[in-house]
């Protein structure tokens, strides 16, 4: 009889670790210059802490490895992290998905970024998520719009399910969810799970020998997230929901939610 493998990885197309780049520029609160720079991969151990700053209600959520689609036609990326026991920077890049070229600055909270002329200060900084706020009124309301439907389309068409601050979308994106305390599983076959605003979870590997995976993202044909090498007890997000990681098998990767 032969072994069960105990180890395996699941390529695809919406699986691939991106490259995230962007450009812009950055002023106060620690941000540097923009510097071309080769793609990250998430440390295996981070040293923590695992947030810093306060998420504002209205803040938009850019979450590790992943895009976000802001005003103005553009993007940023939360492209990689860094951590050294007792603060956080991020590397974020413009442009929602990557592109060759591009390039990338790194951040602290309170930092001051333009992004195609749209201003955002990032307020909080988490091995899983970088909170933007939006410095202006106008860029607020375009964030906060309602869409003109709640049922998702597919592709770009679902940019306003799956890139706003709207308290209504977000909430029908938390209900597509199991509830608090309970437990989505992810089965690593390489098959798609898809959610009612337009998100769909892959599993991307599993490798149960070092108790690490990696699970990805996308919605709006846009990778919104990437999660190499978690371990059980890691935080991870999804369309504003909070899960951790409390199981990695030879067959799934288990999430259990965390937030409301």
């Amino acid at each position: 009889m032969h072994r069960p493998v105990s180890r395996y990885r699941v390529a695809g197309s919406v699986l691939a670790l991106l490259a995230l780049a962007g450009c812009g520029s950055s002023s106060g609160g620690g941000g540097e210059e923009p510097t071309t720079a080769p793609a990250t991969t998430q440390a295996a151990r981070d040293k923590g802490p695992v947030c810093v700053g306060e998420a504002p209600a209205d803040g938009l959520h850019v979450l590790r490895g992943g895009g976000f689609r802001l005003p103005g036609d553009t993007g940023v990326q939360y492209a990689g992290a860094r951590a050294d026991g007792t603060t956080r920077t991020a590397t974020l890049r413009e442009g929602a998905r990557h592109e060759s070229g591009q390039r990338e600055w790194k951040v602290k909270t309170g930092a001051e970024v333009t992004v195609s002329g749209h201003a955002y200060t990032v307020r909080q900084i988490c091995s899983y998520r970088v909170v933007l706020e939006p410095q202006s009124a106008e860029d607020k309301a375009a964030l906060a719009a309602a869409p003109t439907s709640m049922e998702s389309a597919g592709g770009p068409a679902d940019d306003p399910l799956c890139f706003t601050t709207n308290r209504d979308v977000l909430t029908a994106a938390a209900d597509g969810f199991p509830a608090k305390g309970e437990t989505l599983a992810l089965v690593g076959n390489g098959g798609v799970q898809r959610f009612p605003t337009g998100l769909s979870l892959t599993v991307s590997y599993l490798d149960a020998d070092a108790g690490t995976a990696g699970v990805a993202a996308n919605c709006a044909a846009v990778p919104v997230a990437t999660y190499e090498d978690v371990r059980v007890g890691d935080p991870v997000e999804f369309a504003g929901v909070l899960f951790e990681v409390s199981q990695i098998t030879e067959r799934a990767v288990r999430l259990t939610r965390t937030s409301a």
